[in-house]
């Protein structure tokens, strides 16, 4: 053999050790992740709301990961930004989009119809699922997810308001509770990007 032949089949001995390396460290690094991981996750709450198809259950999504959002359509600021970067997240997770189910449950049942939330959260993502339901039911799956909110008066060209938290659960395909997202806005917030990050982290590893 002769020193060129040799030097070259050296040098593609290193690529692919390199590129063996990066794979390794890429698939067993640890991921920095933005959302909070429950360490111990448990079974998400199975609840049953009203679409505008009819009865929806968590437990239809397994198999699914869940993004769950908390908020109303008469929301003048928090609920229409945060749906835009989750519409934004479907975008940067391209092809793992279908892995991922957006839903957002009402906490104003009184003026949010399941038309109404069929109409308003497909202003952002036509595979977004709007819910509503009683104001008991609501109060119940609010109440089990740790979702605050509280409704006061506004003006009268808003209409009351109601304030309410404003962070996002990701459930995994089993059924159980995997993240909790920050808001994505203020200047403490998390970007779509960092969110599809971790999404893509979690979704490659199913």
């Amino acid at each position: 053999m002769t020193k060129k032949r040799s030097n070259l089949l050296w040098l593609l001995g290193l690529v692919v050790l390199l590129a063996l390396a990066g794979w390794t460290a890429w698939r067993f690094w640890p991921h920095r992740f933005v959302g909070t991981i429950i360490q111990s996750p448990q079974p998400a709450y199975d609840f049953e709301l009203m679409s505008v198809n009819g009865p929806v259950r968590l437990s239809d999504f397994r198999g699914k990961w869940v993004l769950l959002f908390f908020g109303y359509t008469y929301c003048p600021d928090v609920c229409p930004t945060t749906l835009a970067d989750l519409a934004r997240v479907m975008d940067l997770l391209g092809p793992r989009a279908k892995d991922l189910q957006v839903i957002m449950i009402s906490v104003d049942p009184e003026r949010d119809t399941p038309e109404r939330m069929a109409e308003y959260v497909s202003y952002f993502h036509p595979s977004f699922i709007g819910l509503t339901g009683t104001p008991e039911q609501i109060r119940e799956v609010a109440t089990q997810y740790g979702v605050y909110y509280y409704r006061h008066e506004g003006t009268p060209e808003t209409g009351y308001l109601v304030d309410h938290s404003a962070f996002t659960v990701l459930i995994n395909p089993e059924g159980y509770l995997k993240v909790i997202f920050p808001p994505t806005f203020g200047p403490e917030g998390i970007t779509p990007e960092q969110m599809a990050e971790d999404l893509k982290y979690l979704i490659s590893r199913e």
